[in-house]
């Protein structure tokens, strides 16, 4: 009786924590299906899977920068930043597996730059990632003058065209790295750590926790994120393109918001963040189906941020 109870309160417990972010998914579907008959389609919901997936792996590692009380803007350059260093890799010859270690390389480097001006000089995070936006934006570029590099290696290219089991690589990479961040946040040391850190930096100094140097750690654990979208964007495009990415952050921030994590930091999980990644892929989806103008999709995001935002400050208001 005590384990039914225990099970029934939380199944309480979930439904009050997703039950609203899965409602509004619901909607989403039923509003896009009434518009247009061809979007429940199996095709299309496998291209809406795998448009997500980019968006989801790049909100996992938002979430953890945004658990800390943090923001990071430049990960849509990142995106890009990875796309072309696996380019180049191919050009000088390498095979996959040295141009997939030297990508994440790239992005744990961009991770570790921006972690250690935040948490070494103290700057703050707005203003950092905002700065090395541009200039890992500008990064993209040198290579090949702002020219997109193509990507003629066939394993790099499988990872976005190919299938196991039938279900497409690119949705087995988004499950396996949820599992990860999953387990990573919920059930180790580490992810207690960053809860408490977000909930109070100067209580979590106290109680003995290295905060500048789990920043650091969180700050290059978003960065790899960032880098294998990179290589899944880059995989879909055969190419890497100097605009990849671009607007991602908002994506992955919304995403991550939508998903319940608090902007204050200190609260969050990565059950909401891939319910906050299916909406986004929804909306995204849906608008395009129905040749919304880009502009429009812009606003239409933009607003659900502000909702986002202004739901996260209430719950915070009414919990005090």
């Amino acid at each position: 009786m005590t384990q039914i109870q225990s099970r029934n309160s939380m199944l309480r417990r979930s439904f009050k924590q997703y039950g609203g972010i899965f409602l509004a998914l619901v909607t989403l579907c039923v509003i896009f299906s009434v518009a247009n008959p061809r979007f429940m389609s199996v095709a299309n919901f496998t291209n809406i899977l795998q448009q997500v997936a980019v968006i989801a792996i790049c909100a996992f590692g938002m979430t953890w920068v945004i658990l800390l009380g943090e923001i990071d803007l430049s990960v849509g350059s990142m995106i890009a930043v990875a796309g072309m260093v696996g380019a180049q890799c191919f050009a000088f010859g390498m095979g996959f597996v040295p141009a997939v270690v030297l990508t994440l390389a790239a992005g744990a480097l961009m991770g570790l730059f921006n972690g250690a001006l935040i948490a070494k000089l103290m700057l703050p995070s707005f203003i950092v990632t905002v700065a090395t936006m541009g200039i890992y934006r500008g990064m993209v570029s040198l290579p090949t003058n702002g020219a997109p590099a193509m990507i003629l290696n066939e394993t790099w290219t499988a990872i976005g065209a190919g299938a196991f089991l039938g279900v497409p690589i690119i949705i087995w990479i988004v499950v396996i790295l949820f599992f990860f961040n999953h387990i990573l946040l919920s059930k180790t040391t580490f992810g207690r750590r960053a809860y408490l850190i977000g909930g109070n930096k100067e209580a979590a100094a106290y109680s003995g926790i290295k905060v500048d140097r789990m920043k650091i750690s969180i700050f290059m654990l978003s960065g790899i994120m960032a880098a294998i979208s990179g290589i899944l964007l880059s995989s879909r495009l055969l190419s890497a393109q100097t605009n990849a990415g671009m607007s991602y952050e908002l994506d992955a921030i919304a995403a991550a918001v939508l998903g319940g994590t608090s902007l204050a930091g200190g609260v969050g999980t990565m059950i909401g963040t891939i319910i906050g990644a299916l909406i986004i892929g929804v909306m995204n989806n849906g608008m395009n189906m129905l040749s919304v103008p880009y502009f429009y999709q812009l606003i239409v995001k933009g607003l659900v941020i502000l909702i986002a935002v202004w739901l996260d400050v209430r719950s915070k208001r009414a919990a005090s």
